[in-house]
């Protein structure tokens, strides 16, 4: 790269970053497009609209009903924000949360009115029910005579239905098969062939909005219950405002003492790192606002993954470099090797991940889709910036006349650890600590007090609304409101909402009984001066239902094959793909012992603090495996396949020791820093990060070489 062009190649990176950060702080134009402030923001950071619905019964709806009806209200109202929640209420009451919007008068008339949907033939015939709809969407298609591009509403039809259909319409073709709605015909298309593959279109000459409203429609009238609307408010954030702006603080400290660390670890080349991870942060931020996403504690979760792996890359980068420059190689021949030699390890170790998060997108519902879809995003973006802008950045820096070695560092040769002459340690050591948790989660269960600390996301609870004398906000709230109902409950799992333009808060508590209830409303009215008749209660079920958390575990289930036959095909072993997942699963439990044992609460984080450890261990793995691939292809008669897998670990400790203390750094501050939920969240992310690094550095080699050695394929 010439002078001149290394100019303006650096110019205009550092000018671009630049336009990056102050988009995200100021944003363009009167309603500041494109500022991070404008990012929708979670139920649990910023609040939203809260609608109660009653079931239509002549009695109390089944248990089957209730639960069937809540998995497809989440389906349908995700189509506002993948962090939507809905749960039950009392015995025949369901309610939605959905983050991000303020006017509860649109999202009801949006969401429509959920009734009874029928399929009638013109002599009044019932056809098909609204349970007999799997899935409605608004679709296009090509008009066949005029070429013109005309919109449809798409069908999906249960098994059942499908059945029910294909007589329908092989019996009425050229006529209508109306649409019922509650009694009101919504639709009545012609039948112009019989149907029976499950898949049907409606047409009608509709417009974008018309077909998405009635497929809405339709959707909607797919419910096990009728149900009609009791009460919507517009709430405030579960976690305040203090909690988002610690989180911001923590984020920028942390961030800072990462560059501020790798410029320390790898001078210049940190520099360069430090320029394209300050890109990172712009991209991610304009993406989130780009695509419209909605951001969550889950959702900080998958950037503070994806930061990490976006230093992960640089990481192994320069390292090899160094290793390159430790040969005598030139700077310049240093760099375009050390770039080629880490690509590999990089785009395993990401692709890998993405895997995983692409699955749980598509199969998981509330906040596992939410994270999986902010660590999807984040991971792009981060290969994007270790491989293109961190180069650009170094050869320019090179070619203004950086080249001296002292700038870049060489690689010390290092003393070969026998990590594999430690291993049953480490696999006792490791056994015990799972084996200990899982014996204590029993005791726990055993003795009542449930073998983990289960939260109201997952156990559900007693809401309480009170009318307070004055207008508090969620400080005055966490302070003054939170110790008397944790006097009375005992517990410290209390989670309060503002019901904004009202001095209503709602709290919800574990289950209370009868006797509990009655002292927290004689307390509350004792304290506040309210009252008592103006309380309410109702038992409300978990948000997290029985189906979300069935998806969660299929999702995972689905991404850990894909990831195994990833790895599988990419090392041409299985036994590489097997030992990772095994280190994968061993990170899980012990950091599901240690929530057994710190009793820390389990509630939406839990989710996302699995996930993350998910991806980081077996981005991890993927590294020493790379490396042990490469060092086995040159094998000479001498080296012995232990000294191999010791050389390759040893070769990538000091990339696994950074990598983790990187993360690991952002994740303290925000635990330092972080409200009481938050630190919830990070405290077991930190031991799942120091899970990460050992089983990456003392379980998986030591597998690897246990299965190779002991399974020993079978020449052809």
């Amino acid at each position: 790269m010439k002078k001149n062009r290394a100019v303006i190649t650096l110019l205009l990176t550092v000018i671009l970053t630049g336009l990056l950060l102050f988009t995200a702080a100021v944003g363009w134009g009167e309603e500041k497009t494109g500022a991070a402030e404008n990012i929708k923001l979670g139920l649990d950071l910023a609040g939203g609209v809260s609608i109660t619905y009653e079931a239509v019964s002549d009695g109390t709806p089944s248990a089957e009903d209730m639960s069937d009806t809540i998995y497809k209200l989440q389906k349908r109202v995700e189509t506002y924000s993948t962090e939507a929640e809905v749960y039950q209420e009392g015995t025949d009451r369901i309610n939605i949360e959905i983050p991000g919007v303020t006017d509860a008068n649109r999202i009801l008339e949006e969401l429509g009115k959920p009734g009874s949907l029928q399929f009638q033939t013109t002599d009044g015939a019932i056809v098909l029910e609204g349970t007999d709809v799997a899935n409605a969407q608004a679709g296009s298609r090509t008009d066949e005579l005029t070429g013109s591009r005309e919109y449809v509403v798409e069908l999906t039809l249960t098994d059942e239905g499908t059945t029910k259909f294909a007589v329908a319409t092989a019996a009425n073709i050229g006529n209508p098969i109306a649409i019922v709605y509650d009694d009101e015909v919504i639709s009545a298309p012609i039948v112009n062939e019989a149907i029976g593959s499950g898949q049907a279109q409606i047409s009608g000459s509709f417009t974008y909005e018309e077909a998405d409203q009635l497929a809405s429609t339709i959707r909607i009238g797919t419910l096990s219950l009728e149900l009609q609307e009791l009460r919507s408010n517009v709430v405030g954030a579960k976690l305040g405002e203090e909690a988002i702006a610690t989180s911001l603080r923590a984020g920028v400290i942390g961030f800072i003492l990462v560059i501020l660390f790798m410029i320390a670890a790898y001078r210049i080349m940190g520099f360069a790192a430090g320029i394209a991870l300050t890109s990172y942060v712009g991209l991610v931020l304009g993406l989130l606002n780009g695509f419209d996403m909605t951001l969550t504690l889950p959702g900080i979760a998958g950037i503070i993954l994806s930061i990490g792996m976006a230093v992960d890359a640089n990481v192994i980068i320069f390292a090899r470099i160094r290793e390159e420059l430790a040969t005598g190689k030139t700077v310049r021949s240093s760099m375009k090797i050390g770039f080629q030699k880490a690509l590999s390890a990089i785009v395993d170790g990401n692709i890998t991940t993405l895997i995983a998060a692409l699955v749980l997108s598509l199969k998981g519902s509330g906040s596992v889709k939410g994270f999986a879809q902010t660590l999807a995003l984040g991971i792009v973006v981060s290969m994007f910036t270790a491989l293109v802008v961190t180069r650009l950045v170094l050869n320019a820096l090179y070619a203004l006349g950086l080249k001296d070695v002292k700038l870049y560092g060489v690689a010390k040769e290092q003393k070969e650890i026998d990590f594999l002459g430690k291993k049953k340690l480490c696999f006792i050591a490791s056994l015990a600590v799972i084996a200990g948790g899982l014996i204590l989660m029993g005791v726990n269960a055993g003795s009542g007090k449930g073998a983990l600390e289960y939260s109201l996301e997952f156990q559900g609870g007693t809401s309480t609304t009170v009318e307070f004398n004055e207008d508090m906000s969620i400080e005055e709230i966490d302070a003054q409101v939170v110790p008397v109902v944790s006097e009375i409950t005992g517990d410290n799992d209390i989670q309060t909402q503002k019901v904004a333009g009202t001095n209503q808060v709602i709290i919800k508590t574990k289950e209370l009984d009868l006797a509990s209830r009655e002292e927290l409303n004689a307390k509350l009215a004792e304290s506040f001066g309210i009252d008592e008749t103006t309380i309410t209660a109702e038992n409300i079920s978990g948000a997290i239902s029985k189906e979300v958390k069935n998806d969660a575990i299929v999702a995972v289930i689905i991404a850990t094959i894909c990831m195994l036959i990833y790895i599988w095909i990419r090392f041409k072993d299985v036994r590489f793909a097997t030992s990772a997942v095994a280190a994968l699963v061993h990170d899980v439990l012990v950091v599901l012992a240690f929530y057994a044992v710190a009793r820390v609460s389990v509630g939406n984080t839990f989710i996302a603090c699995m996930l993350t450890i998910v991806g980081y261990s077996i981005n991890a793995t993927i590294v020493i495996f790379d490396r042990i691939r490469e060092n086995m292809a040159d094998m000479k008669k001498k080296d012995t396949l232990d000294g191999v897998v010791n050389a390759s670990i040893t070769q990538t400790l000091t990339r696994s020791i950074y990598t983790s203390l990187t993360t690991f750094v952002m994740v303290a501050v925000l635990y330092v820093l972080g409200v009481a939920s938050i630190k919830e969240f990070a405290l077991p992310l930190m031991v799942g990060i120091v899970c990460g690094a050992y089983s990456s550095v003392c379980i998986t080699g030591a597998l690897w070489y246990l299965m190779k050695t002991k399974i020993v394929k079978k020449e052809a």
